[in-house]
């Protein structure tokens, strides 16, 4: 690396003693924990398997950086915090990143710069993206040790502003803004199964079932015995929906708007339970009613589960339709369809944390592989977060948190002839944690 050779900065004396500071220290870098990333990268494999989904049009001949490494870089930077593309010229002599590349931290090549990202990010086609989304639902299915006997696929979108003259593009009056409107899969352990870039609005039923429909053929051809329980919001309570439902075999738990008819069933219950509360007023009173209904769209006639509260803010009645059988209303309701809530912090996870709404490419291919990017760096957080101890506080922990004291990590690296040094400092506050970590992540010992 470089060294800096600027003038000492002047700061103020310290018990009358000069304060001086430089540049001019051995190779260190401020990102030492893209080491724990690159172990769960090299055995995920996660960058080749997009580089796989791409044809390089480029000259073998006068390619310096693979497909694959521009991927991968890409996909590190995100993971680290670099959301901007423009951090390349910056980071493409970190030591720490040169070795999450494979390469040496001294001796090795510097990594791509910032135009080459761009035009990796406008590389693919539709063809190759539909590849790349068959791809990543391959790798959650491989991401089990064995065939679960139920998953539970989260099924949501989330409004993505844009400021300029984006493909797709679109103006929703209800966030006052263009943008998009992704669809976002999560299974019910934060896994994120699939994501699709399209404009912003509501889908519609039919658009809704095609993009469920492609996604369970997808898993049912690794999980063929898997069964598979969907939720949603209101939404995507739509009669295409629960046709396909119906005819694919799967269990759901949708949220139901409400309606005149749906009222008519609940009525001397609401009325009754104002009264329960009136007479002893404090805490919220909740109950449920469990009946037959049939809107006119629907096929035949289905399982509703109403929700009546009433406390100190007035009254407040929720609907979910389902097709679970067993159970009680109180508890399909507030054990399965409330836990539905979790997905909106796996959403600000691969959104806030990992900001996945840097959608600003021309092309919507281009945006559509953005979000892989980001969904391959979501992947890298997640492994991470899997591999601290199961009843610590950092299994909980949000992504940011995680980088924060887990990546962030200030560290010297120096190359020797035989081998690679990295030092931590002593008074490393996550000591402990990360032994753990590297032991845990390590790769298999050789016979």
């Amino acid at each position: 690396m470089v060294q800096s050779t600027c003038s000492t900065p002047r700061l103020s004396p310290l018990n009358g003693k000069p304060v001086l500071l430089g540049f001019d220290g051995a190779d260190m870098s401020s990102d030492a924990g893209l080491t724990l990333l690159r172990e769960i990268e090299r055995e995920a494999g996660l960058a080749q398997r997009l580089a796989d989904c791409l044809c390089d049009p480029r000259d073998p001949a006068k390619v310096q950086h693979s497909l694959c490494d521009i991927i991968r870089f890409r996909i590190m930077m995100i993971a680290a915090g670099y959301e901007d593309g423009n951090d390349a010229n910056a980071l493409r002599h970190d030591p720490s990143f040169r070795i999450a590349l494979e390469r040496g931290p001294e001796t090795g090549a510097a990594l791509c710069s910032q135009p080459t990202i761009p035009r990796m990010e406008n590389l693919p086609d539709t063809r190759a993206l539909i590849h790349m989304g068959r791809e990543m639902v391959r790798f959650y299915c491989q991401s089990f040790a064995r065939a679960p006997g139920r998953i539970v696929l989260d099924i949501d979108d989330t409004f993505d502003a844009v400021n300029g003259h984006q493909h797709l593009r679109l103006f929703n009056a209800f966030y006052d803004e263009f943008g998009f409107q992704p669809i976002v899969v999560f299974d019910g352990e934060g896994r994120l199964v699939g994501i699709l870039l399209r404009p912003a609005r509501r889908p519609k039923g039919a658009e809704s079932a095609a993009h469920i429909r492609r996604l369970i053929r997808q898993i049912a051809r690794h999980w063929p015995e898997t069964e598979i329980l969907l939720r949603a919001d209101g939404h995507y309570c739509t009669p295409e929906v629960l046709d396909l439902c119906d005819r694919l075999g799967l269990s759901y738990v949708f949220g139901l708007s409400k309606n005149g008819r749906l009222a008519q069933n609940i009525s001397a219950m609401e009325a009754s339970t104002a009264a329960r509360y009136t007479r002893t007023p404090g805490q919220k009173l909740r109950r449920f009613k469990t009946f037959s209904y049939a809107a006119r769209s629907w096929s035949k006639p289905r399982r509703v589960i109403a929700r009546v509260e009433v406390g100190p803010m007035g009254r407040d009645t929720r609907y979910i339709v389902t097709n679970l059988e067993g159970g009680r209303g109180k508890h399909l309701y507030e054990k399965f369809y409330s836990a539905r809530g979790q997905a909106e912090n796996h959403i600000k996870a691969w959104k806030t944390h990992l900001p996945s709404d840097r959608t600003s490419c021309s092309k919507a291919n281009a945006n559509q592989m953005r979000l892989m990017l980001h969904n391959c760096a979501y992947w890298l957080r997640w492994k991470l977060r899997a591999a601290c101890p199961r009843r610590s506080p950092w299994r909980r922990a949000q992504f940011d948190t995680l980088r924060l004291h887990l990546v962030k990590l200030a560290a010297t690296i120096v190359e020797k002839k035989t081998r690679i040094i990295i030092t931590l400092p002593t008074s490393c506050p996550r000591k402990g944690l990360l032994h753990l970590l590297f032991d845990a992540l390590a790769p298999p010992k050789a016979a």
